[in-house]
């Protein structure tokens, strides 16, 4: 029995790999999240960037919340079962007016999961319109298997590793997949996306938690990658295959930092596995 996606959206999801819009969110759930990411920015002065910005649940309330909330899970359980891990998160945030994009990739290039049934669900905190730079994608591409991909991390590119896939795409414009703050969409590991920066008055905040079934295998080893770590969030672990995560500590705790700095560095471990460039990562504990 379908929990929140119709048929119609699961066919697409499978043809196409990806679906949108899905509301998932509401205008007060909405206003929290912005406002507490807001809050943290006015102490740090500056953006949420890295490390904070990725596997935010370790560290945030706002964060925990929106890998749990029962809206999204419903919904990528009709794609995934009803076993689910957090496997990592991304916060990407376009202040308006800026250069920031991200060229066509695919989100598993460096994840080493196996079989690939990797499901990103990208949540909207602000509107993500065409002007704002939201996602576009290649309808179908997810067929296509995986892509050779070189790193590239361009001073403006906001994945960290600058994964991109170079000389296939680059003349593609693709669907875009606007969405208005609250609603989410999906799309399989192997889709290829980018997203142009934001020309809109207000900024583009999205969430991009990456969702696995807890029976995908870890196959890091083949590449000489360290054991990866998840954080069940729906259903059983009955098979072990990822290190359990948990949350230690308040929020933004030293206790917190240290685990966070901890699981940051092993995942930074797996996705640098054969990197031909490497960004260097400072962690800072906020008081």
């Amino acid at each position: 029995m379908r929990k929140r996606l119709t048929d119609s959206q699961i066919r697409q999801y499978e043809d196409n790999g990806y679906v949108h819009p899905v509301a998932v969110l509401n205008d007060d759930e909405v206003r929290a999240a912005r406002a507490e990411i807001e809050l943290f920015e006015a102490r740090t002065g500056k953006t949420l960037d890295y490390p904070e910005k990725s596997k935010s649940y370790l560290l945030f309330d706002w964060a925990d919340r929106l890998v749990r909330h029962e809206k999204v899970l419903d919904a990528v359980e009709d794609l995934i079962g009803p076993d689910i891990m957090v496997y990592h998160t991304t916060m990407w945030i376009k202040d308006p007016n800026t250069p920031q994009y991200i060229l066509w990739h695919q989100d598993g290039t460096y994840f080493h999961l196996d079989p690939a049934l990797h499901v990103t669900a990208w949540v909207a905190l602000s509107d993500a319109s065409v002007e704002a730079g939201c996602m576009h994608v290649l309808p179908g591409s997810h067929k296509l298997g995986q892509f050779e991909h070189r790193d590239d991390p361009g001073e403006n590119n906001l994945i960290l590793r600058g994964q991109a896939i170079f000389g296939r795409f680059d003349d593609e414009v693709g669907v875009p997949m606007p969405l208005q703050a609250g609603e989410m969409s999906l799309h399989h590991t192997n889709l290829v996306h980018c997203s142009r920066p934001n020309e809109a008055q207000d900024r583009r905040m999205g969430f991009g938690i990456s969702y696995i079934p807890a029976h995908v295998r870890d196959a890091g080893a083949q590449v000489g990658a360290p054991p990866g770590s998840a954080m069940l969030v729906r259903g059983e672990d009955r098979w072990g295959h990822f290190r359990p995560e948990q949350r230690i500590g308040a929020p933004l705790s030293p206790e917190a930092y240290e685990n966070h700095a901890r699981l940051m560095s092993q995942f930074r471990g797996r996705q640098d596995a054969g990197a031909q460039i490497r960004r260097n990562v400072t962690y800072s504990e906020v008081s």
